[in-house]
């Protein structure tokens, strides 16, 4: 197999996270249900601007948090998503460059504005979402380099992608073409409400081994099985995944193989601030370590280091040297 030039490519939904502070209430008003993501419009998206308090612009996007923080842990990381040639998009170009990603997709010169999601985050510490994805459905296969693929030695996809045709098409062009090249497909389910709406798809992707390694938190894994018994939907996530991670917020998490199961106890948190970019942070700690050829236990262990310094500071992208805080912990990095 050809040595990579990146350990881990990530393909998602190129955003900038416009995030508020907001009580319960102002969700109630609003018709939100807290804690989900919902797809809206341009006409909701400056209506909700327009209603929610003194807000911070700070890049987001799923796997680009993810890809963000491999970086900072010292991975070579590249990333594709679709922004237009506008201020926000400039704005993600700019922050996904800076954190030492390669970033190349060509911006589009027409048609919908960068996509942008508003995160109102209540004094729990919970995100609620409300995303446009404006330019970031216009990907495309033709964005997928397959030379760039070839060359990386994960390619990670968030479940995002499945929402637009195209965007769709792209993910399964990429990962036939890291297959054919024995690199190896990550999968995030990102959110409850996205298994909702693809279940049979995310199931036949996960039986079909067109994906290596799924990410879920707990709240995904049961609807994906349609179940509230934990340890039922993880039998039957064992039984159809080649490796699998699921996430349970101060519980840790449980990395599922073939022949067993691996607990790792969630990283201490002095004071939850934003929960935005957990889970992303959480894969960016696990494939780091996967690719460096470390032990479940370990890269579940870098993955909660991750999760943990994201969630005590407004944002999705890490405020701390991520690869200070492995070394200070004892973790090979």
């Amino acid at each position: 197999m050809t040595a990579a030039t990146y350990d881990v490519l990530g393909i998602g939904n190129a955003i900038v996270d416009i995030l508020a502070r907001t009580e319960d209430g102002f969700l109630s008003g609003q018709g939100m249900t807290k804690g989900a993501m919902a797809l809206i419009d341009e006409a909701r998206a400056a209506a909700i601007y327009q209603a929610m308090g003194p807000a911070t612009e700070i890049s987001g996007g799923s796997a680009a948090n993810t890809i963000a923080g491999l970086a900072d842990l010292g991975a070579r990381t590249a990333f594709v998503g679709k922004v237009r040639d506008d201020q926000l998009g400039n704005v993600f170009s700019h922050d996904i460059r800076a954190a030492g990603v390669a970033f190349e997709t060509r911006a589009a010169s027409v048609g919908a504005a960068t996509a942008r999601c508003y995160v109102l985050v209540t004094p729990d510490g919970e995100r609620t979402m409300n995303t446009y994805l404006g330019a970031a459905q216009d990907l495309s296969p033709a964005d997928i380099d397959p030379a760039q693929v070839a060359a990386s030695s994960i390619v990670y996809l968030e479940g995002y992608l499945w929402d637009p045709k195209d965007a769709k098409e792209a993910f399964l062009k990429a990962s036939k073409i890291a297959h054919d090249n024995t690199r190896s497909v990550s999968l995030t389910l990102s959110d409850a409400f996205c298994v909702g709406r693809y279940r049979d798809e995310f199931l036949d992707l996960i039986r079909s081994k067109t994906v290596d390694l799924v990410f879920a938190n707990e709240a995904e894994l049961t609807s994906l099985y349609q179940t509230e018994d934990f340890d039922s939907a993880l039998t039957q996530l064992r039984n159809d995944a080649t490796l699998a991670v699921v996430t349970r917020s101060e519980k840790g998490c449980v990395v599922a193989a073939k022949d067993k199961v691996t607990a790792v106890s969630a990283s201490p948190v002095k004071q939850v601030v934003d929960t935005t970019g957990a889970g992303d942070l959480f894969a960016a700690g696990f494939l780091f370590g996967t690719v460096r050829g470390l032990s479940h236990e370990d890269c579940g262990r870098l993955g909660a280091l991750a999760a943990a310094e994201v969630i005590q500071h407004i944002g999705a992208r890490p405020q701390t040297s991520l690869k200070a805080l492995a070394k200070a912990a004892g973790l090979p990095v």
